[in-house]
């Protein structure tokens, strides 16, 4: 605040506003009054010459107030970026990326409320004034803004909550990704295919969410169909053969052969096994590779859907012949019913 000296110094220099001050200006001067804005403005608009407002030491004090505000906004803010990053790294190397986005952003805007105080202040401005209209401003803002709203309060839920983190794999309906930022309005993935996809809080909060990267490991589900002719014990013990030569899948918990069902062609059988979650998509790979080449090896048939064609009980069946096998017909079968077939 000013001294009364200050002020009747300042008073003497300035001389009467005209009437022909803008009004904006006008509007600037009442609502500060006392402030170093409001003593430039006035002393601009009292017509002194420029020499005049050279020598006079209260408009050059003012003049170093606003100076001091812009340095401090010009050295502040890139200030508070260096801060926040650094309040990033520190705290997402010894805790989590989460944790330390989160600590970044809380920089950030305490930050800027403590610069924008600090230039306030330093400028003498009233904050009545400006809060009763930001209030005004601010109802009129939420009515017209009823879904971010919503979605920065799911943002806080999902902070709160912490279904999943930054570097998370996770599902959002057909949407899978890699979680970049969760932000206070919306999650933002990049895909598998190096796509940026946003997704608004609120859509998450309402939708199923699989974080596929929640835990260390994860299991690999592998249907194998082989002949029913295939003795199902050896085939079991082939499988696991297979997870038990393979040095990226675990041993604990133990692979599994599960019997899933008789199949139209093929006995049908669920191999599980389990690799961690950095591995799991290669392992899942190589393994499919490794059952394939074993099966082959142990001449166990992967059979195929076989279909008989029939052309209907007034006729006779469509005949099949065997090229390989002997022909002690000649070249003629004889079919059912007594019709010969021509070769």
């Amino acid at each position: 605040m000013m001294n009364s000296g200050w002020a009747q110094e300042v008073e003497q220099a300035v001389q009467e506003v005209p009437d022909t001050v803008p009004v904006a200006v006008v509007e600037v001067v009442d609502t500060l009054p006392q402030g170093p804005l409001a003593v430039f403005f006035r002393t601009l608009e009292g017509g002194l010459s420029p020499g005049e407002l050279v020598g006079n030491s209260a408009f050059l004090g003012v003049v170093g107030q606003i100076l001091g505000a812009l340095l401090v906004l010009v050295l502040g803010f890139p200030l508070l970026f260096a801060v926040g990053r650094g309040v990033r790294r520190w705290v997402g190397s010894r805790y989590s990326p989460q944790r330390g986005l989160v600590a970044g952003k809380v920089v950030y805007y305490v930050g800027g409320v403590i610069l924008l105080l600090t230039v306030l202040g330093q400028l003498q401005i009233r904050l009545g004034p400006l809060l009763g209209a930001a209030g005004i401003v601010g109802v009129a803002i939420g009515f017209a803004s009823q879904t971010s709203v919503s979605n920065v309060i799911s943002g806080l839920f999902l902070v709160a909550e912490q279904p999943f983190r930054v570097d998370d794999i996770i599902q959002v309906g057909t949407t899978t990704g890699r979680v970049l930022s969760i932000d206070m309005l919306s999650v933002k993935l990049r895909t598998f295919d190096n796509r940026f996809i946003r997704i608004p809080n609120e859509t998450i909060i309402k939708s199923e969410v699989v974080t596929l990267t929640r835990f260390p490991i994860r299991r690999m589900d592998l249907m194998v169909g082989v002949a029913y002719r295939e003795d199902m014990v050896r085939v079991r013990k082939v499988l696991l053969d297979v997870a038990r030569d393979h040095r990226k899948i675990l041993m604990e918990p133990e692979p599994a052969v599960l019997f899933e069902g008789y199949g139209a062609s093929s006995v049908d059988f669920r191999f599980v096994a389990w690799a961690t979650r950095e591995n799991w998509l290669t392992t899942l790979n190589e393994l499919a590779d490794g059952v394939k080449a074993r099966l082959d090896a142990e001449g166990i048939e992967i059979p195929y859907p076989h279909v008989s064609l029939y052309t209907g009980s007034q006729s006779l069946p469509l005949q099949m012949r065997v090229v390989s096998d002997p022909d002690p017909s000649g070249g003629r079968e004889t079919a059912p019913g007594g019709a010969p077939e021509t070769g």
